[in-house]
């Protein structure tokens, strides 16, 4: 796939997507005799793995550091560590986010009762 077949299948910019593999997010994507980019299934795994992180709130510098030991096929313990210190980033943001939903509902609870008092 071409850069811009990766990018509009993926929702992110072309720009992003050279960014990210600049600085190591995405491996080295093969490339075709003339130089472009083709994105192989290997390829559109590992942009559809960054971006599921990154949607979720995964910082740059653990994905940067859990994709150097991926390819460097080392650091199996402290690749599990990143994976467990980031599920619990996730989980704490999760928490909070349930917190802020069940006052949501009480609050909106509270003004449907006075809009029937209203009536």
């Amino acid at each position: 796939m071409t850069i811009g077949e990766v990018s509009e299948k993926y929702e992110i910019t072309t720009d992003t997507l050279r960014y990210y593999e600049r600085i190591g997010l995405i491996p080295p994507v093969p490339r075709k005799k003339n130089g472009i980019r083709d994105y192989d299934e290997v390829a559109c795994g590992w942009v559809s793995f960054i971006k599921c992180m990154r949607s979720a709130g995964v910082q740059i510098e653990a994905l940067i550091e859990y994709v150097s030991l991926m390819q460097a096929n080392t650091g199996l313990e402290r690749r599990k560590e990143i994976l467990i210190e980031q599920r619990a980033r996730l989980q704490k943001q999760a928490e909070h986010l349930r917190t802020t939903i069940e006052r949501l509902d009480y609050k909106i609870e509270h003004y449907e009762e006075l809009m029937l008092k209203h009536k």
